[in-house]
């Protein structure tokens, strides 16, 4: 009797993991009257074949409401000042927007595809460019850098009639660029680029600098906060960087508790890089218990009734 009350609680365990997930797929299916439907907007280059890969790795089933667009080569050029009108446009991306207050939560679905962003590159750069309070889905069905999904976000908004400032824009370009820059020629982590951008910006939005001197020793002071050494190219690339958003007078303070949030989502997944193998294991152990208990009882069961 007591193996049959244990196993029953395992299984209304395994009941109730699985349970949210469900929930989850019918809160995604429910539309926001207010904000309209999501938007999602394909790369141009894709096959017929690629945009149904990238719907199914979207989550967008068949009956799923969604308004739909195309991000062409003049869009690279018109949203991030790209110079090839012909460029081959992979990245698609979906946009659900959410109350003010939600904040902004980047999912790169396909991370064995997008190579050079990361989900925090992605989240600094449209705060920049004034993206707030959205979801942000990104996936692409063959690899790539992953710099041209932000056109197909900005497109996005331009179509809702929600358009961003052009300027911003092109400064958060501007911003994943070095971001990734300082990943590839600095060898830095991905994960520590993201941070130290926020950083930089959240000191920003508290100090307030009024000149250039000012941005250029709150940089030099997270550098060495968080350890960080650069090169002197790659220390002016920053300071430049980040000038450009003080000339633009962007007010950070607005979506501080944004900020604070992509710091914590940072610093999560550096633990978890560097967290060793330890608690895998437990999970594993736990799982191969569930089943090894599993069977037992069928087993009993068999020998009770068989």
């Amino acid at each position: 009797m007591k193996k049959l009350i244990t196993i029953a609680l395992l299984l209304s365990l395994m009941v109730g993991l699985i349970q949210p997930a469900s929930a989850a797929d019918n809160d995604k299916k429910s539309i926001n009257e207010k904000f309209g439907l999501p938007i999602v907007v394909y790369g141009e280059t894709l096959t017929g074949e690629q945009k149904k890969e990238v719907q199914d790795q979207l989550g967008i089933e068949d009956g799923t409401e969604v308004e739909e667009f195309t991000a062409t080569g003049e869009d690279l050029v018109k949203y991030i000042e790209g110079e090839n009108r012909n460029a081959r446009m992979f990245s698609s991306a979906m946009i659900t927007r959410k109350e003010k207050g939600e904040g902004l939560k980047v999912n790169i679905v396909t991370p064995e595809n997008i190579t050079e962003v990361t989900n925090s590159m992605y989240s600094n750069a449209l705060l920049t460019a004034g993206v707030e309070n959205a979801v942000v889905d990104v996936a692409s069905p063959v690899k790539v850098s992953g710099h041209s999904a932000l056109v197909g976000i900005y497109k996005a908004y331009d179509v809702s009639g929600e358009k961003l400032d052009t300027v911003r824009m092109e400064v958060a370009n501007e911003e994943l660029t070095v971001a990734t820059e300082l990943a590839k020629e600095a060898g830095i982590d991905k994960e520590e680029v993201s941070n130290l951008l926020t950083e930089i910006k959240k000191e920003i939005a508290e100090q307030d600098p009024a000149t250039k001197e000012e941005v250029e020793q709150i940089v030099e002071d997270k550098l060495q906060t968080l350890n960080i050494e650069l090169s002197p190219e790659d220390r002016q690339l920053l300071i430049d960087l980040f000038e450009k958003m003080r000339s633009l007078d962007i007010n950070f303070d607005n979506v501080q508790q944004q900020l604070d949030d992509l710091t914590n989502d940072i610093q999560t997944t550096i633990k978890e890089i560097v967290k060793d193998e330890g608690f895998g294991q437990k999970v594993s152990d736990f799982f191969t218990g569930l089943l090894n208990a599993i069977a037992d009882f069928f087993k009993s069961m068999k020998n009770l009734f068989g």
